[in-house]
């Protein structure tokens, strides 16, 4: 499942900018990181992480979970630097 999004992703990063890194910790189910211009499995430091299981990054990429909404219910925790995170929405959008 977590192929499908690096897929997805780096279709995504070939079109539009995206500074920065990021990582989708999903915990055991494993990470996808986007960083100079590309998705992949491979974990590694990040300037922000998004804490999020498997079924739920779906959703957020997706757009049947609101981020704002997943930060309040729990459904995604952020860490590091926030405005990274934010630039998510123009990569998706």
């Amino acid at each position: 499942m977590l192929e499908q999004v690096v897929e997805r992703m780096q279709k995504e990063l070939q079109s539009k900018a995206f500074d920065g890194s990021l990582k989708f910790d999903c915990g055991d189910e494993g990470v996808v990181v986007l960083a100079d211009g590309t998705a992949s499995q491979q974990d590694r430091d990040a300037d922000c992480t998004i804490k999020i299981t498997q079924d739920n990054l779906i959703k957020l990429l997706t757009g049947k979970l609101n981020p704002m909404t997943g930060v309040m219910t729990g459904k995604l925790k952020v860490s590091g630097d926030m405005s990274v995170a934010m630039k998510l929405g123009k990569l998706l959008g």
